[in-house]
C-alpha cells in the first residue's frame, strides 16, 4: 500500500484535503508514527500527492473502523453514569496533535479516564479540556490538560504555522474566514500596524501573502508576545517587527493599514490608530454590537474619532456570532 507521510504539526490541515479530494483511501486506516501520520492513499493519486510536497512510501493498511469516533467513544465510556455519558462532546478541536473538548461539571471525576479514551480513539498525544471559556483582558483560556504532557503545539491553517500552548492562550477558530481573507488584500509595499497581535492570528497572514513591506505586530501579554516572536520565525518571515508593550505607547506615523483585531472595548484604542494612520489609508475595525445596530455604532464610533466627513465605511462583515443577539463584526473603513 502507497502512504502518504504527512507531519504532524500539519495533519489536522492537510488530511481533510486528502480525504475531501478522494486521495486518501477512506477504507484504510491513518496510522501515526514519530512526529507523522501515514496516510494510505490510491495508487493513481501518488503523482498530486507529490504535487502537495509530501513523501509517498510503502507499507502496510489495515481496514479502517467503519463506526465513527463519535460511536466508539460513546462505547468505550458507556460504563459511566448516564449524566456523564449524556454530555460526552461528540465535536473538539484539533491543534496538531492536541485536542480540546468542552467539558461540564459531571465529567470531571473521570476526566482521565475520558481524556484517555479520547486521545486512543482520535489517535492523538494531548487531550485538554475546555473548562470555563475565556476571561480577563488577555482572554485567557481555563483550560486543563487530562491526559498526555504537551499542551503545546502547532496549527496550520492556510499556509501558516500558529504556535501555542492551548492551556495558555486561546485560538479563535470562528475567525478563521477572516484570518484567510487577510492573506488575500492587497497590502503591496504598505506598513501595516497590528495593535492587539495576539501571537499573529492576522499579521502573520499579511505579512506572509499580502505584499506587505513592513508588519509592526504589537502585543501586551507577555505570553502572546513569546509565541508571536517564536511564529515569526516558524513561518521564515524578515519583513515583520514585533514590540512587547501597550499599544498606547507606540511612535509610529504614517502607517497604510491598521488591524484592530480585539473586541468589547476596541473603541477606547481608535484614538490612537488615529494618530498612526496616514490619510487614504484603512482601517480593520474589530468589535462586538446587536446586530440590529451594528452600522450605526460603528458610524457612531467613527465619526466621533473622525468627524462625520473624515472616514469611509467600505465594507461591514460577520465574523461570527459571539452571544444571543449579539455579534462579532469587521468594518474596513478609510480614513479620508
Amino acid at each position: 500500500m502507497r502512504l502518504a507521510k504527512v507531519p504532524e504539526d500539519s495533519a489536522s490541515d492537510i488530511i481533510p484535503k486528502l480525504i475531501s479530494k478522494d486521495i486518501a483511501d477512506p477504507g484504510a486506516k491513518i496510522c501515526k508514527g514519530e512526529g507523522v501520520r501515514y496516510v494510505p492513499i490510491f495508487a493513481d493519486r501518488e503523482h498530486d500527492v507529490k504535487e502537495m510536497g509530501l513523501e509517498v512510501i510503502d507499507g502496510e493498511s489495515f481496514t479502517r473502523e467503519t463506526r465513527s469516533p463519535q460511536e466508539r467513544i460513546r462505547k468505550r465510556l458507556s460504563h459511566l453514569p448516564q449524566d456523564v455519558t449524556e454530555g460526552l462532546p461528540m465535536r473538539w478541536e484539533f491543534v496538531g496533535d492536541v485536542v480540546i473538548l468542552r467539558f461540564n461539571e459531571a465529567m470531571r471525576s473521570y476526566e482521565k479516564e475520558i481524556g484517555e479514551a479520547y486521545a486512543s480513539e482520535l489517535n492523538v498525544g494531548t487531550v485538554c479540556a475546555d473548562v470555563g471559556g475565556v476571561f480577563g483582558e488577555f482572554r485567557e483560556p481555563s483550560t486543563k490538560v487530562i491526559f498526555g504532557d504537551k499542551p503545546e503545539s502547532v496549527r496550520l491553517e492556510n499556509g501558516i504555522r500558529y504556535k501555542f500552548d492551548v492551556t495558555k492562550l486561546m485560538f479563535a477558530s470562528g475567525n478563521i474566514d477572516e484570518r484567510d481573507r487577510m492573506r488575500h488584500i492587497n497590502c503591496k509595499g504598505e506598513t501595516v500596524v497590528d495593535m492587539f497581535a495576539g501571537i499573529g492570528y492576522f499579521s502573520l497572514p499579511v505579512a506572509k501573502f499580502a505584499g506587505a513591506e513592513k508588519v509592526i505586530a504589537c502585543e501586551k501579554n507577555p505570553e502572546s508576545y513569546h509565541y508571536l516572536c517564536e511564529n515569526v520565525k516558524l513561518n521564515d518571515l524578515n519583513n515583520m517587527e514585533t514590540i512587547l508593550g501597550d499599544n498606547r505607547d507606540l511612535n509610529i506615523k504614517g502607517a497604510d493599514r491598521i488591524i484592530m483585531g480585539y473586541i468589547q472595548s476596541t473603541s477606547e484604542y481608535l484614538w490612537k490608530a488615529k494618530e498612526m494612520i496616514k490619510h487614504g489609508g484603512m482601517i480593520h475595525y474589530h468589535d462586538t454590537f446587536y446586530v440590529n445596530e451594528y452600522e450605526e455604532r460603528i458610524n457612531s464610533i467613527f465619526s466621533e474619532t473622525f468627524g462625520t466627513d473624515g472616514y469611509e465605511i467600505q465594507r461591514i462583515k460577520e465574523v461570527k456570532s459571539f452571544a444571543p443577539s449579539v455579534s462579532h463584526y469587521v468594518a474596513d473603513v478609510k480614513i479620508l
